[in-house]
């Protein structure tokens, strides 16, 4: 069976290297993309950097992938529900209904907020080109006292461009060590001593526990977990995102913390699910994993699109993918790269090659730890599971390989130290 049309729900990185691939990959039929914002496709890493801090307009972000694509663009519709069918039914907020014979869900993620926070002036979040123009706006507008609610990659990118901007940051962390969970105490320690180094009040182990506002409902000062008061113009909350898929609930996949997906990003026969909002079951990390990184949107959707032309010569027999199911055996390419990561803090890059964690072993191989210029190894169970570089981008590249083929954690800890 040809699929005649599809349609991608989500005009996200994921989203658009989908709608290239199928165009690619030889799908004539009719292809529509459909987005909740008003804005053309465009790249999300420069807008915690180069566009909050004004040296890039929305002009310089637009998604290459996205030019001169065959598709149909349906620009601020947003996705508000899915009838498995057959055909596929998607309702759009407005009352729209869009059918097609394939779907390829691509609706990302939406940022957490702080509960209490609604209708206070001030307090933002960054997931959008709206939300950067807006912090931007707020800075030009004289805002020079800025919380930063959350000590992750996002809330550290924002806090060192508002250092470089020369702006008085206070960065807010709930756990006692920044990124922790992700990378390690000893890694995360040095993060946040070069926030220290570059003139940021670092506040571990603390969270808000209010705001207070001025007469006219603009944020004025926050009230920390450690009893301490602390003036603001500007509040940007960087605490996590939640799979977009409230608009999901009752349409028969089944979620949890995202779109659970087989290995091949099949979440139901004819549907395929790519970037931030896919849960597949990974066979390299053992379970189920939902990765939001830029190279792996990219190759999600690529895989998704691909798999999805698939489609009419292998479908499943139920009607959604539940949680426990098996990987596939059928001879269809299975999706689990190494996942890779990187953000630009001040003069560093800090770069990520496989999945690490607090109870991973690790070792630096590479420099030295004190100076911010190293390469660390994880490892759990005998293999290698990361590689982590800080401005060691080379040496990153080199050991990534290593790590991609589950070699035995020695081995690299050797060829690192090698370097």
């Amino acid at each position: 069976m040809d699929l005649a049309s599809i349609a991608v729900v989500g005009a996200s990185l994921a989203g658009v290297h989908a709608a290239a691939t199928l165009r690619h990959e030889g799908f004539d039929g009719d292809l529509v993309v459909l987005d909740a914002q008003h804005h053309a496709p465009y790249d999300r890493p420069p807008l915690s950097k180069q566009v909050l801090r004004g040296e890039w307009g929305a002009e310089r972000i637009g998604l290459r992938a996205a030019e001169d694509l065959d598709v149909r663009w349906l620009r601020g519709a947003r996705a508000t529900g899915l009838d498995l069918g057959p055909p596929h039914r998607l309702y759009v907020e407005g009352g729209g209904v869009l059918d097609a014979e394939g779907v390829v869900l691509a609706c990302g993620a939406a940022p957490r907020h702080l509960p209490g926070t609604e209708g206070l002036g001030g307090v933002q979040v960054l997931r959008t080109l709206d939300d950067a123009l807006a912090l931007r706006a707020a800075v030009d507008g004289g805002a020079r006292r800025v919380l930063v609610v959350g000590a992750g990659f996002i809330g550290g990118e924002v806090a060192a461009s508002c250092r470089q901007l020369d702006l008085d940051v206070t960065l807010v962390e709930l756990a006692e060590v920044p990124l922790e969970v992700a990378v390690g105490a000893e890694v995360g320690r040095r993060v946040a001593e070069v926030h220290r180094q570059h003139g940021v009040d670092v506040r571990l182990g603390t969270g808000v526990d209010g705001f207070d506002a001025d007469d006219a409902g603009h944020v004025r000062s926050a009230r920390l977990g450690d009893g301490t008061e602390v003036p603001v113009d500007l509040v940007v909350v960087g605490i996590g995102v939640a799979p977009d898929v409230g608009w999901l609930e009752g349409s028969g996949l089944t979620l949890d913390d995202g779109v659970v997906c087989d290995d091949t990003l099949l979440a139901a026969p004819g549907v395929v699910a790519a970037g931030d909002v896919a849960r597949y079951r990974s066979r390299r990390h053992g379970g189920l994993l939902r990765v939001e990184h830029w190279e792996h949107a990219i190759a999600a959707g690529e895989a998704a699109a691909r798999r999805l032309l698939e489609a009419g010569r292998h479908e499943p027999v139920a009607a959604a993918v539940p949680a426990d199911a098996p990987g596939t055996d059928d001879g269809l390419p299975v999706f689990d790269p190494l996942p890779y990561f990187w953000s630009d803090q001040y003069d560093r890059k800090i770069q990520l090659a496989g999945v690490a964690g607090a109870d991973h072993d690790m070792v630096v191989v590479h420099g030295d730890l004190a100076e911010g210029r190293f390469v660390a190894v994880y490892g759990q169970e005998g293999r290698a599971t990361a590689v982590l570089g800080m401005n060691r981008p080379r040496h990153v590249m080199q050991l990534r390989g290593l790590v991609e083929s589950s070699a035995p954690f020695d081995e690299v800890v050797a060829a690192g130290r090698a370097l």
